[in-house]
């Protein structure tokens, strides 16, 4: 695996690093992380294209770039890789709204399904898609079960809208799948939130897709508030500091799930994410070291399962866990990194949705305000 990598920032091409024997007509796969209006405003696809003729390209938005251990914003970070003994390909769906993304999940496993499929890469828009959906129905659709990993793009923390773009400057409504294929790939993945949880368990008696409307028969809202006290004053900011804990069945991992916004109305608060009716929640609250021991965890535990130094280190983290942590954000790359050790190339981004899966063998599942980290290398 060769791998090069570029920042553009301040109007400005910066050449970050290349590794040994890398060469530019020999990419099979460019990772592009950028800020929504910088993509918007410059088209990079030309220039991309111009420089990595034989490439795979994708471009997404983003809430932050992540570049070797530092965090960016109004930035685009480009990760140029030349899979030696690994295959490459790539689909895209268009998506108008979210009740396509059941659909659009089928889509992407039908197109990237054959017998040597190793892993697959989503990237998707991360303002119309229902992550949950889209994650399933590719579950569901694949031949056999390989690792599902990526993220929903970002938007800063405007929520605006978000982009992505196949071999194409991006735009909205678009979902990328990635095929990687052969048995040369090694993947380690690890995913972790590190909050605190914190009252009994609860059942949702009353939910319609990512729409909370009641919890134990009581509105939804109204015990939320209850539970915040005084920071629930500053719903819906305040809501990034005290995300919910799902369980779908008695036996399923715990998921993390961010609240969107509120309605005072309807006493019910929207998900980024499902919230099936008859699953158990619990109320979280923010630790910032735990923050940034949970990115820890997930490097070890990706580590562990590739049992060797990765070549590559994609890091895809929470817009939730940016604002939270503020100032201390980049504490959770740096640990990643001195887990890693020098070696690896790191590149990620923060996101509206992690895709990961929550175990070494189960499948991708939607994550909120969690690090996961997906690490990579070729025999």
């Amino acid at each position: 695996m060769k791998i090069g990598q570029a920042r553009f920032a301040d109007g400005n091409w910066e050449a970050i690093s290349e590794t040994p024997g890398f060469s530019s007509e020999k990419v099979d796969l460019v990772l592009a992380f950028g800020e929504r209006k910088l993509l918007e405003t410059t088209k990079f696809y030309p220039y991309l294209r111009q420089l990595y003729p034989n490439a795979q390209i994708i471009i997404n938005s983003t809430s932050g770039e992540i570049l070797a251990d530092k965090v960016y914003d109004d930035t685009l970070v480009v990760t140029a890789i030349d899979l030696e003994n690994t295959t490459v390909r790539t689909v895209q769906i268009d998506i108008a709204d979210h009740k396509e993304s059941y659909q659009a999940g089928e889509q992407v496993a039908k197109a990237l399904n054959d017998n040597d499929l190793s892993a697959v890469i989503l990237i998707s828009d991360g303002g119309v898609v229902n992550g949950s959906d889209l994650i399933g129905a590719c579950n569901q659709s694949l031949n056999q079960p390989v690792p599902v990993i990526g993220g929903l793009a970002g938007d800063a923390d405007r929520f605006e809208r978000t982009v992505v773009g196949l071999n194409q400057d991006p735009a909205t409504g678009k979902v990328v799948g990635i095929g990687l294929y052969g048995s040369a790939l090694k993947i380690g993945h690890g995913s972790m939130g590190g909050w605190d949880v914190f009252g009994p368990e609860r059942e949702v008696t009353n939910s319609s897709y990512n729409e909370l409307y009641q919890i134990d028969d009581r509105m939804a809202l109204d015990l939320y508030k209850d539970y915040l006290g005084k920071y629930a004053d500053g719903l819906p900011g305040t809501a990034l500091l005290f995300p919910l804990s799902i369980r779908i069945s008695p036996d399923s991992q715990p998921l993390v799930r961010t609240i969107l916004s509120i309605n005072e109305t309807t006493k019910s608060m929207r998900f980024a994410g499902d919230i099936p009716q008859g699953a158990r929640v619990r109320f979280m609250r923010a630790n910032l070291d735990r923050l940034v021991e949970a990115s820890a965890t997930a490097a070890q535990t990706s580590l562990q399962q590739l049992g060797k130094t990765p070549e590559l280190a994609l890091l895809i983290s929470c817009v939730g866990r940016k604002l939270v942590l503020g100032q201390r954000t980049e504490e959770e790359i740096e640990v990643a990194r001195d887990i890693f050790g020098s070696q690896p190339v790191m590149t990620g981004f923060y996101s509206y949705g992690e895709i990961a899966p929550a175990g070494p063998a189960t499948p991708g599942e939607l994550h909120n305000q969690t690090m996961t980290i997906t690490i990579l290398s070729e025999q």
